[in-house]
C-alpha cells in the first residue's frame, strides 16, 4: 500500500490506473483552461498568519451546511460520469462521504442511478439537476429525487450552453467507451480498470436511460443529450423549481454579485461560487477570487459555498476564513475514486480533515466558527482592479 499523504499522491496513483480518456475527463478546462488553471494558483496567492500560545486542546473541525451536521465545511460535488472513473463510482463515493459524515451530491449525468445510490446507503444525500427541454423527464427526475429521500437539490445554472472542451473531443469521450483503435490500445494498459468494469452493468447514464423517451441504448442517448440541455432557462423557472422541488434549493454557478442577489431573490436557501470547475467560461475569475464580492452583496441572508480549485485542507480553510459556509471537492475525491475506489475517496477526505485541522490550529484557531479573515494575509489587489 503507497503512503498517501497528499491528494497529489492519489493524483499520481489515479493518472497511471485510469484511462486516458476518462483522466481527460476529469483533467482538463474549457478552450485555453486559464480559469481551470487559476481556480488551483489563485488559492495559493493567500497565505496564513501563524499564531503561537494559544490553547488548542479540544478542536473540532465539525459544522453545518444548509442546517446539516457535516465533520468538516466539505462536500462532495457533483461529477458527471464518476461510474467511468471506477466500478459502481457513485456508490463508492456516497459510502465513504456518508462514512466520513460530508455531504455527497450525485450528478444527473451519473452512471449509478438515483435509485442505485439510495439502495446502497442509508443516509440521505443530494441530487444535482440539469434543467433538460423535456419537462416530462425533469418533472419525472425531480419526483425520483424526492422518492430516494435527497435532502436537497443542487441546480446547476451554468451549463445550458455545453463549453467546449478540446480533449474530449479528441478522445471521442463517451460512456461506455466507444472501442476505437486510440482507445483499444490505451484501455490495454489499465487492465485493472477493465477487470472491475467487466464486473458491474453500470456502464450507462442510469438517470437517462430508460427514463427519458425513446432513450434505450448508448445511440439514442447520444442524440437526445445532445439537444436535451435546456437554454431557455431563466431566474423565473428556477424560481418554479424551488417550489416543484419543495425541499432545500442550493444553486450552482453563481459567480457575479448580480446573480447572488437574484438567488436571494428566489428563495435560494445556498448558493455556490463556481466556474463548473474551469469547464465552461474560459476567461472567467476563479472562484476564490469571485467570492468576497459575493460575500458582500448578499452578506448572511444566505449560506455562500464555493468550489473549484480546492486540492487542501489549507484551501479549504482559506475559503471559510474568507467568509464561506461551506466547499465543494470533485477532482480532489475523483482522485481517491480512481487510485483506490472507496477506500481512495475516504484517504483523500482524511487528508483534506488532516491539513484543515493542523492548519486551523497553527492559525491559533479551535473551531470552524473563530476562522475570520484575521488569520489571512490576502494580496491587497488580490480581487483585481477591473474596468
Amino acid at each position: 500500500m503507497p503512503v498517501i499523504t497528499t491528494i497529489e499522491d492519489l493524483h499520481r496513483i489515479y493518472r497511471r490506473r485510469v484511462p486516458k480518456m476518462f483522466y481527460d475527463y476529469c483533467e482538463t478546462g474549457s478552450w485555453t483552461e486559464q480559469t481551470f488553471r487559476d481556480n488551483c494558483s489563485d488559492f495559493a496567492k493567500i497565505r496564513l498568519r501563524q499564531r503561537v500560545a494559544v490553547d488548542m486542546e479540544g478542536r473540532s473541525t465539525a459544522t453545518r451546511m444548509i442546517g446539516q451536521d457535516v465533520a468538516m465545511p466539505v462536500a462532495l460535488a457533483p461529477v458527471g460520469m464518476t461510474g467511468m472513473q471506477a466500478a459502481d463510482g457513485e456508490i463508492k463515493a456516497a459510502r465513504a462521504a456518508e462514512k466520513f459524515g460530508v455531504p455527497f451530491t450525485l450528478s444527473t449525468m451519473s452512471i449509478c442511478s438515483i435509485e442505485d445510490v439510495a439502495a446502497h446507503t442509508e443516509k440521505p444525500f443530494w441530487f444535482q439537476l440539469y434543467v433538460m427541454r423535456d419537462q416530462d423527464y425533469l418533472a419525472n427526475l425531480i419526483q425520483r429525487a424526492k422518492a430516494a429521500n435527497c435532502s436537497a437539490l443542487v441546480l446547476t445554472l451554468d451549463l445550458q450552453i455545453l463549453g467546449q472542451r478540446h480533449k474530449d473531443i479528441k478522445n471521442g469521450l463517451s460512456a461506455p467507451p466507444k472501442m476505437t483503435i486510440p482507445t483499444m490500445a490505451n484501455l490495454a494498459t489499465k487492465w485493472g480498470w477493465g477487470l472491475e468494469m467487466l464486473q458491474t452493468k453500470r456502464r450507462f447514464f442510469g438517470n437517462i436511460i430508460g427514463h427519458a423517451k425513446g432513450v434505450t441504448d448508448a445511440s439514442s442517448l447520444v442524440d437526445w443529450t445532445a439537444s436535451n440541455f435546456d437554454p431557455r432557462l431563466d431566474w423565473s423557472q428556477v424560481r418554479k423549481l424551488k417550489e416543484d422541488w419543495g425541499g432545500k434549493l442550493i444553486l450552482k454557478g453563481i459567480l457575479d454579485a448580480e446573480d447572488a442577489r437574484r438567488a436571494l431573490d428566489v428563495g435560494a436557501d445556498a448558493i455556490i461560487v463556481s466556474n463548473h470547475g474551469g469547464r465552461q467560461l474560459d476567461g472567467a475569475l476563479s472562484s476564490i477570487r469571485a467570492l468576497p464580492s459575493i460575500l458582500r452583496a448578499v452578506g448572511d441572508q444566505i449560506e455562500v459555498h464555493v468550489d473549484g480549485g480546492i486540492r487542501s485542507g489549507q484551501d479549504v480553510l482559506k475559503a471559510v476564513a474568507l467568509g464561506a459556509t461551506g466547499t465543494y471537492i470533485g477532482r480532489a475525491f475523483v482522485y481517491g475514486l480512481g487510485a483506490m475506489g472507496e477506500a481512495g475517496v475516504t484517504r483523500a477526505l482524511k487528508v483534506i480533515h488532516k491539513e484543515l485541522d493542523t492548519t486551523m490550529a497553527l492559525c491559533g484557531r479551535k473551531s470552524i466558527d473563530g476562522l475570520d479573515r484575521d488569520i489571512l494575509l490576502v494580496p491587497k489587489d488580490f480581487e483585481g482592479d477591473w474596468a
